[in-house]
């Protein structure tokens, strides 16, 4: 009887697949023999390669998302934008996420990009170990991971309560948690929260109950780490806008005219760099908005951080 074999295709062998396990250094020796792979990632010692993505459920609000953190790198000094960088951030990790902002240190810029989920408490507090081992302190904790579903109680199913109360309510708690020992070695430590001032009026619960729980559960958060803080010097504070910031959780949840009626996110980078410049023993406790703090600062032209100049301004939600 004869055989008969299949040739040898000429094509290279397969380097990379999901689930290999490899080092930083082997995972980079093979994706550089495979030009025709876009994207792949190492998370963890484990390679990750993503499937085809859908237009309209990645690929159009991925765009827009590059769009926005495009014009933003391009008004900020030492920062840049780039899309589907590959980040070798360690030995074991080579993540690929759909866009980066790098600060230059050329320019000054100082950075230590860290791929979490604020939802994992070991997590959070492996990046703030790392953050100290990098830096050698911590100074400031801003929260500002947020998750949003402006939908009534019928309309909003487990897993979306669940997602805002972990990463809103929950990952405040846990990262506030996390860095106070350090904190309290600092010279001028702040906390700023992105987060409403306290106002129990019923019509800003009634629409979106679950949303208005978890972002007050922030609020809250604030009032008592203030006072339980107070006699370390740490400044525990939130900071809310006036009007929407046209960012994507606007662009997603609120129609295309609010975006266009909305501020820039400079201003509230101005504002809380205003508030976290200050000294942190005098100043906590704070529920500050946006424009207010400019004011105190002497910042009187607010017309620049507009969107569209001239277009009346839509107020932010929680504020009278």
């Amino acid at each position: 009887s004869s055989r008969t074999t299949r040739p040898r295709s000429r094509r290279h062998p397969v380097l990379l697949e999901n689930g290999y396990r490899l080092t930083t250094a082997e995972f980079l020796r093979r994706w550089e023999k495979l030009p025709d792979i876009k994207h792949a990632e190492l998370i963890d010692g484990i390679v990750y390669m993503p499937p085809p993505l859908r237009a309209d459920t990645h690929a159009e609000p991925d765009g827009l998302t590059h769009v926005w953190l495009g014009y933003f790198a391009s008004q900020s000094a030492g920062l840049r934008f780039y899309a589907n960088p590959t980040l070798i951030l360690d030995g074991e990790n080579t993540p690929q996420p759909d866009s980066a902002l790098c600060y230059t240190p050329a320019k000054g810029g100082k950075a230590l990009a860290i791929q979490l989920d604020v939802r994992d408490e070991q997590a959070l507090q492996a990046a703030v170990a790392q953050t100290v081992q990098h830096f050698g302190a911590i100074d400031v904790l801003v929260n500002n991971a947020s998750a949003i579903s402006l939908t009534g109680t019928l309309d909003t199913p487990a897993k979306r309560l669940d997602l805002m109360w972990d990463v809103n309510m929950r990952a405040t708690f846990l990262a506030a948690q996390a860095c106070i020992p350090h904190l309290k070695k600092s010279a001028n430590p702040h906390i700023l929260t992105l987060s409403p001032p306290l106002n129990l009026d019923a019509k800003w619960f009634a629409p979106h109950v679950a949303y208005s729980i978890s972002k007050y559960g922030m609020s809250l958060c604030t009032l008592g780490l203030a006072r339980e803080f107070a006699a370390d010097g740490i400044a525990v504070n939130c900071l809310w806008p006036r009007t929407t910031i046209a960012t994507a959780a606007v662009e997603f949840n609120f129609p295309e005219a609010v975006l266009r009626a909305s501020r820039k996110p400079a201003i509230v980078a101005e504002a809380a760099y205003h508030i976290l410049t200050r000294d942190s023993r005098s100043c906590t406790g704070n529920f500050f908005v946006d424009e207010q703090v400019l004011f105190d600062a002497g910042i009187k032209n607010l017309e620049q951080y507009a969107v569209t100049p001239g277009t009346p301004l839509f107020n932010d939600l929680f504020l009278d």
